[in-house]
């Protein structure tokens, strides 16, 4: 299960319409931009975040999965 912020971050992602910056994403759930990036990088290493364009970040499928349990 993730955590408390990277639940917020998946949130957030799941709920507009992407790709959003480690700036909004920040903006948007009200965390630190540093915790922002740590959290985003253990998501994508988990599949549940991806870039698909440089410095931009989506939730994948199995983001949303993770966001439905």
């Amino acid at each position: 299960m993730a955590s408390d912020a990277a639940n917020k971050i998946l949130q957030a992602l799941g709920s507009g319409d992407g790709p959003f910056s480690g700036k909004e994403i920040a903006e948007i759930t009200g965390l630190d931009s540093k915790q922002v990036s740590c959290q985003v990088g253990a998501l994508k290493k988990k599949g549940f975040v991806e870039s698909p364009v440089r410095c931009k970040y989506v939730i994948t499928d199995a983001g949303k999965a993770e966001l439905g349990n």
